[in-house]
């Protein structure tokens, strides 16, 4: 296999020590000096009695001042970010990350000052946001802030909460990722004792030997229980601020504000999720024919990823790019060319290498109208789905600025995020499928597909009732190390059931998982279910209705940051409120497990 490449960051800046750098870090601190002038001098004096014409004037004037200052804000924590993500040993990184984590403090407490200005505005906005283009241009994402306002604390408290987070739940976070990207294991493959990053070890998963696969299972939980009470502190510091938070802001849990931050209601996260429980029997007979194929009566943890079939086999980085490239073409030429050019342009980092965290994302540069996109690429066939799934975030990005969406208008709740990124993967597990004649490799290709969805809804389900279960437990007291691995080990078999094995489940799973240990956003998990379901149904919708689609399917990517989900799923005649859009997504799926159970 050829070596993967590492990401071109050099047109966003030189380097962590350039001069441009150090300017642009500067202009960001001007920047947001001058708007917190601009809120003293100017909207702290306004109200709801000001003249609509004078209101709309300053409403517009403040987005505009946001979505710049933003603009700046997110460009230099991004670039800083990408080094950290991709060396957590690079010291003068995490000393810059610190620093523009500093600046950004008083940006924050702007955003929570502009929010509550809105709050106290709110009965005027209809009045004012015709007065001034940017306000109009904003008005969805303007009205959601002054409904919001109602869960902020007073500007005091909230101003001391977005200082404290820094050596509170975000340095736990912070913790976290410096442990597990920096914790190695040695290990003897292929008769050559190798010292493998964590993302290199937990990769193994998929290796087509049995014992390598059970003995990486071993080293892997070994090396989680080393540093279990490190993760747990953090664990423990993360949702303690979370669920402190949360009561002194009046929401009713954990899941109100993550529901809010979704754009759903809780009507529709229970029919996804009543949906995604009936199919766990559909789920469990593909891991029990899984189970089958490998000789066993039921499947192991460490046999759930394991290959089967033929012809999966591995791939170069090359040979993936460009099987990506020709099954784009197929939905439509401009995916493809854009695709095209994120490879060409070294937009990707995908070699494994030890400091660098585990995991995948794609993140926008938009002062760029660029993405970078994070991978950890193994040689497995199933990397090209995973290659798929981030370019498929970053063409969501290139759909809206191509619409020169600001980045207020861009703010898109996680559910939706995961829209273009599942189709993008179903396109290519579809071409896949489409191109073989071979049973084994159509079985192999199958296993990737399906390994992918049980993971997405039986798996998800897991996490979202183990952490539903640790903000519960969280509000009485800290948890032990001992107390996570058995809330996870709960939950993977209310899930898994008799399709695996109860004596060697998973339950180090809350170690290494990013999603838990941000105070910004809990339940980092059934919005993964959420883009699944609804990729796989806009897709269906595709197959119908063929190159009409795309245009429409490029509107939506390019809105999903002005709209709740319900009405932007309206467009296509999709009411996420009722359980038989979930489940007839779900039937698509089911079609192949029984073709799967054929082979």
């Amino acid at each position: 296999m050829s070596t993967p490449p590492r990401w071109d960051l050099t047109n966003i800046y030189p380097s962590l020590e350039s001069k441009e750098f150090t300017a642009a870090f500067g202009q960001l601190q001007t920047k947001i000096s001058d708007l917190g002038d601009y809120f003293d001098e100017v909207v702290t004096k306004t109200d709801a009695k000001t003249p609509p014409k004078q209101l709309g004037a300053i409403l517009g004037e403040v987005v505009d001042r946001f979505n710049d200052t933003y603009l700046l804000s997110n460009t230099v924590g991004a670039y800083v970010s990408f080094h950290v993500d991709t060396n957590s040993h690079d010291q003068l990184a995490k000393r810059r990350e610190s620093e523009f984590e500093q600046a950004a403090v008083p940006l924050r407490k702007l955003g929570v000052r502009f929010k509550a200005w809105l709050g106290k505005i709110a009965p005027a906005l209809d009045g004012a946001l015709p007065h001034h283009p940017s306000a109009q241009a904003h008005a969805f994402n303007l009205k959601e802030a002054a409904e919001q306002s109602k869960y902020l604390m007073s500007e005091d408290l909230e101003g001391l909460a977005a200082e404290l987070t820094l050596s509170g739940g975000n340095a736990w976070g912070k913790l976290m990722g410096t442990v597990t990207s920096q914790l190695t294991v040695d290990f003897e493959l292929d008769g050559k004792t190798e010292t493998l990053p964590m993302p290199a070890l937990i990769n193994l998963r998929t290796h087509p030997d049995e014992s390598v696969r059970r003995r990486a299972y071993e080293a892997e939980n070994a090396a989680w229980d080393s540093v279990r009470e490190t993760l747990a502190a953090c664990l423990n510091g993360v949702k303690g601020e979370v669920v402190t938070l949360n009561k002194r802001r009046g929401r009713e849990d954990a899941l109100h504000s993550a529901l809010d931050q979704a754009r759903i209601d809780r009507p529709t996260l229970n029919a996804m999720l009543d949906a995604m429980k009936d199919s766990f029997p559909l789920f469990r007979k593909y891991f029990k024919h899984k189970a089958k194929l490998l000789g066993k009566e039921k499947l192991a943890w460490h046999d759930l990823f394991a290959p089967v079939g033929a012809g999966g086999g591995s791939v170069t980085y090359e040979e993936a790019r460009d099987f990506i490239l020709e099954h784009f073409a197929n939905f439509s030429p401009e995916l493809s060319a854009f695709a095209k050019r994120a490879f060409d342009k070294n937009w990707l980092d995908a070699e494994q290498r030890e400091g660098k965290r585990a995991g995948g994302y794609c993140a926008g540069v938009e002062s760029l109208k660029e993405s970078r996109i994070f991978v950890n690429f193994d040689g497995s066939a199933d990397q090209i789905s995973t290659i798929a799934h981030e370019l498929g975030h970053a063409f969501h990005n290139e759909c809206a600025y191509q619409q020169d969406k600001t980045i207020l208008q861009q703010d898109t709740p996680m559910t939706l995020a995961e829209t273009a990124s599942t189709f993008c993967e179903t396109i290519v597990t579809e071409a896949r499928l489409a191109r073989t004649k071979d049973p084994q490799e159509e079985l192999a290709i199958l296993e990737g597909h399906l390994n992918g969805a049980s993971q997405v809804i039986v798996d998800i389900y897991s996490r979202y009732l183990f952490e539903k279960e640790v903000f519960e437990r969280r509000e009485k007291s800290e948890l032990s190390a001992d107390d996570f691995c058995e809330i996870m080990e709960r939950a993977q078999k209310a899930t898994y059931g008799d399709g695996l094995d109860e004596r060697a489940l998973q339950k180090y799973m809350w170690t290494w998982k990013p999603h838990y240990y941000s105070t910004g956003i809990s339940f980092y998990n059934f919005p993964y279910a959420f883009g699944l379901l609804f990729g796989t149904g806009l897709y269906a919708i595709f197959k119908q209705r063929g190159a009409a689609f795309v245009q429409d399917y490029k509107n939506l990517l390019a809105s999903t940051g002005e709209a709740t989900a319900a009405d932007l799923a309206a467009r296509f005649g999709i009411d996420i409120r009722k359980k038989k859009f979930w489940a007839d997504s779900i039937a698509i799926i089911a079609k192949h497990v029984d073709r799967y159970c054929e082979l």
